[in-house]
This record gives C-alpha cells, sequence and structure tokens, in this order.
C-alpha cells in the first residue's frame, strides 16, 4: 500500500511534517558583495533534517526525507545534491536508502566546498583567507561556520577597509567657470581689434601714407624736371648757332 503513494502525495506531507531542530530567528542584516546591506543567506545543516532510522526506515519515510533535502538543498542553490537526490528518488528503495546513508553527506560537503569557492571571486583579503581557512578544515561545521557567519564578519572587514570615494562636486566646479571667463573676455575684445584694423583702411580717415612712396615720388619728380631743363638749354643753343 506504502508503494502506491504518490511522489506528489509524499511532497506534500514532506513539506507538511516540521523540519526537526532549526528555530526561527530574525537575521541580523549584513553586507553583500558590493557592500551594500542585504539579508543574509543561511545554509541548512542537513546533517538536522536527518531525524530517522535510515536502516530500519520504510520506502514512504525515505522518500519524504528525500524529498526535504531535496527542498531545503534547492533554497540553498546546491549545485550538485538536488539532481542527485531526483535521479535516486527514480530507482528503487534500496537505491535510495543507500545514497540517504552514505552518498547525501558526501555530495553535501562536495556543494559546500564549491559554495565557499563562489564566495572567493573577486573578493577581498579578509574574505579570501577565511575563505581558505574553511577549506583546509574540511569539516562540515567549518564549511557552515564560514557561509553562515564568517563570511559576513570577513567581508565587513574587506568593506571597511576600502577608500571612501572622492566628492564628484569640486572638479565640475573650476572647469566650468573658467572657460565662461575666458570666452567673455575673448568676445568683449574682439569687435574693438577688428573695428581699429577697418578703421585705418577705411574712409573715415586715418593718417595721411608717407615713407617709402612719398620718396619714389618726389625723386621721378625731380628727374623730370633736370631732363626738361636740359632739353631747353640744348634746342636754345642749337637755335643760336642756326641764326648766327
Amino acid at each position: 500500500m506504502l508503494k502506491k503513494i504518490s511522489a506528489g502525495a509524499l511532497l506534500a506531507l514532506a513539506l507538511l511534517i516540521p523540519a526537526a531542530p532549526a528555530a526561527a530567528e530574525t537575521e541580523t542584516p549584513v553586507l553583500n558583495e558590493a557592500c551594500k546591506t542585504v539579508e543574509p543567506k543561511i545554509f541548512t545543516d542537513i546533517r538536522e533534517l536527518i531525524t530517522i532510522d535510515l536502516d530500519t526506515a520504510n520506502e514512504a519515510q525515505l522518500r519524504i526525507l528525500a524529498y526535504r533535502i531535496l527542498d531545503a538543498a534547492q533554497a540553498d542553490s546546491l549545485p550538485v545534491l538536488p539532481g542527485e537526490i531526483d535521479k535516486n528518488l527514480r530507482g528503487t528503495e534500496e537505491d535510495l536508502r543507500a545514497f540517504l546513508k552514505k552518498g547525501v553527506l558526501s555530495t553535501w560537503t562536495h556543494d559546500l566546498r564549491i559554495s565557499v569557492g563562489w564566495t572567493m571571486t573577486n573578493a577581498g583579503t579578509n574574505v579570501k583567507a577565511a575563505a581558505n581557512k574553511a577549506l583546509d578544515d574540511e569539516s562540515f561545521d567549518a564549511l557552515l561556520a564560514y557561509l553562515n557567519k564568517g563570511l559576513y564578519a570577513a567581508r565587513a572587514l574587506d568593506c571597511a577597509s576600502q577608500p571612501s570615494p572622492s566628492p564628484s562636486v569640486t572638479p565640475s566646479a573650476t572647469p566650468s567657470a573658467t572657460p565662461s571667463a575666458t570666452s567673455s573676455a575673448t568676445a568683449s575684445a574682439s569687435p574693438a581689434a577688428t573695428g581699429g584694423e577697418e578703421g585705418d583702411g577705411g574712409e573715415g580717415g586715418g593718417l595721411p601714407v608717407t615713407g617709402a612712396n612719398t620718396g619714389v615720388v618726389a625723386g621721378a619728380g625731380g628727374a623730370l624736371l633736370l631732363l626738361g631743363g636740359a632739353g631747353f638749354v640744348i634746342g636754345r643753343r642749337r637755335r643760336a648757332r642756326f641764326e648766327a
């Protein structure tokens, strides 16, 4: 009769049975990778879910336990354990029993180590040191202690050691004032300079042109006078000789 219980009914029954030892607590907000306040992610201790004798439990009890572990593994975003549980739920009673007795904890340990490794991506010095210490210990307690508490304590130290961002007001104030002053000075100076140049060459009168051009004109006039006088003298002499 127990073997005819559907998987859906077992899952519903598993969710109705209270998960044994964990008392609900209001968790203190912590810092995430960007040093912003968030709610902490608390990993479930799978060992506390195994409250039956795996050697004497019947198939229904084994399946209920498997579904409870599957639910916790999915909530914790474990990478391997959910798939392994699902695979054994599709197998025989003895396959499921063997997995719950030996395979589930070893697979869970592997997932915890992967989860610890994920926290080291782009992490600070304190987080990496705490993570490596937990990985070196290799025990369930050390891995869980790091993921549930040690990670956030180390991250708080890393966030506190980061330099404060520089204010963005000072750099923007200086450039905006300088160009406007230069532009206004240039604009006011340009018309005066332009007007002066036009006045020198226009009709309204600048000073008369003197210098090299005047000397050339005077020299040419003097040369013409000399040539005219010489021609007059020569012509007069020729006329006197002819009359004589």
